[in-house]
């Protein structure tokens, strides 16, 4: 692991905004020409994730990968600002780990990177500001963050969130990754392969090996022993940082969840 950093250098944010195609239950429920596009209080969700990196003060460049170029004749500041230059535009590519990884290759290795999703939508620049800052201090080649399982359903009772369960509790992923080195650009690589075996369980098996995968269904781990293990298999070390935002583990990804968010919203 590179040890060596320039705590001066902005992350360049990735935001996966790609689509599973017309039906996507997002779109179809708000009419809209793809998911990362979908009105959420009468903005799209894609300009609301744009907002809030473009008010952090720890990212500079911004580099979307989708919506596809069709999909951005449908609303006209998003075109603009890929026109003009403001963001950077990649074709998504067939999946969304192949998109992370073609995004990545974009960018020089040096570089940190803050990877997420045009379905962030209650992401603020403080929570961006806030994760950036907390994985520059970890000696980590990988940061992902995480909000404790409870303290997502005491901010919103009745919400339903997956949660991944540990010896030390459960915890929900927020769709936020910083990939502090060049060295963690292997994961990337990893999501790919892993992605690709996603209905062979033997072949992930191979691949991610016995013991997380042990140590996780016996809940044996700690949260960041098995993110540690699985670092080890991959030759760098990945970090879980711990947020205080419950709103950073809501995701739109079902209509549900876009009501939920859009009742959020009114309350603020």
């Amino acid at each position: 692991m590179n040890e060596q950093r320039d705590a001066n250098l902005r992350f360049t944010a990735v935001v996966l905004a790609g689509d599973r195609g017309p039906q996507d239950p997002v779109a179809v429920a708000t009419g809209a020409s793809c998911k990362a596009l979908s009105p959420v209080a009468g903005r799209p969700m894609i300009l609301r994730v744009l907002r809030a990196l473009n008010q952090s003060a720890e990212v500079g460049k911004i580099v979307l990968s989708g919506p596809a170029r069709s999909n951005l004749e449908q609303n006209q500041p998003l075109l603009q600002g890929i026109d003009s230059g403001q963001w950077d535009w990649l074709a998504p590519a067939a999946t969304p780990s192949t998109s992370a990884w073609e995004a990545l290759q974009t960018v020089p290795e040096q570089t940190p990177v803050l990877l997420t999703t045009a379905d962030h939508a209650l992401l603020r620049h403080e929570i961006v500001d806030h994760f950036c800052r907390a994985a520059r201090q970890q000696p980590c080649d990988l940061a992902v963050a995480f909000v404790n399982h409870e303290r997502v359903m005491s901010a919103f009772p009745g919400m339903r969130r997956t949660a991944s369960r540990f010896r030390d509790g459960a915890f929900c992923g927020c769709n936020l990754f910083a990939f502090l080195t060049p060295e963690a650009r292997t994961a990337a690589d990893f999501w790919r392969r892993v992605e690709h075996q996603r209905k062979h369980p033997w072949r992930m098996i191979r691949i991610l090996g016995w013991r997380p995968l042990i140590g996780y269904l016996t809940r044996r781990l700690t949260l960041e022993a098995t993110l540690e293990t699985l670092g080890r298999r991959l030759g760098i070390r990945i970090c879980p940082i711990l947020l205080p935002f419950p709103e950073a583990a809501v995701d739109v990804d079902k209509a549900s969840d876009h009501e939920a968010v859009e009742r959020i919203l009114e309350t603020r």
